[in-house]
C-alpha cells in the first residue's frame, strides 16, 4: 500500500507546484503521513483515517498563517472612476432599457438610463457598468 501513496504524495505535489494557489499541499502531507505510517501498519483503513486526519489538521493549523501572508488584492483606481458624479451631454437618444449616447470630458460614452433623455440634455452619471454609464436626471440646483 506504500506505493500507492507515494505516488498519491507525488502527483499532489506536482499538482501543487503547477497552481498558482495553495490548493493540495495538505492533502500531499497527509499522504506523505500515510506512507509513513505505511511502514508500521498494514491497514488501509488506519493509513486512509490517518491521510484524512493529518490533512484536516494541516489544512486548519495552516490556513491562518497562509491568509496573513498571502498578499489582499487591492482595487486599483482608474481615471475612468472621475466621470461618476460629473455631467454629462446625450449625444444620441437614451431610452430605458436602450443603449444611446453621452459625451463626458470630450470623450464619447455607451450609457443607458431608467428612463428617455434627449440629445442636447444634461444628466448625471450615476455609475458605470463595465464600459457604459449609467445616468440620471440632472437635478435642478
Amino acid at each position: 500500500m506504500s506505493i500507492y501513496w507515494i505516488i498519491l504524495f507525488l502527483v499532489l505535489l506536482l499538482i501543487e507546484l503547477a497552481t498558482v494557489n495553495l490548493v493540495t499541499i495538505w492533502f500531499a502531507i497527509g499522504a506523505f503521513v500515510a506512507f509513513i505510517s505505511s511502514f508500521f501498519t498494514d491497514s488501509s483503513l488506519l493509513q486512509f483515517l490517518i491521510f484524512v486526519v493529518v490533512s484536516v489538521v494541516s489544512l486548519f493549523v495552516t490556513l491562518p498563517l497562509v491568509k496573513k501572508f498571502k498578499k489582499k488584492e487591492k482595487i486599483v483606481p482608474t481615471n475612468l472612476d472621475r466621470v461618476i458624479g460629473k455631467e454629462a451631454e446625450v449625444t444620441k437618444e437614451i431610452k430605458p432599457n436602450h443603449y444611446g449616447e453621452v459625451d463626458v470630458f470630450g470623450n464619447k460614452w455607451t450609457a443607458t438610463g431608467d428612463a428617455t433623455f434627449q440629445v442636447g440634455e444634461k444628466v448625471i452619471v450615476e455609475k458605470m457598468d463595465g464600459v457604459k454609464l449609467i445616468v440620471k436626471k440632472e437635478e435642478k440646483k
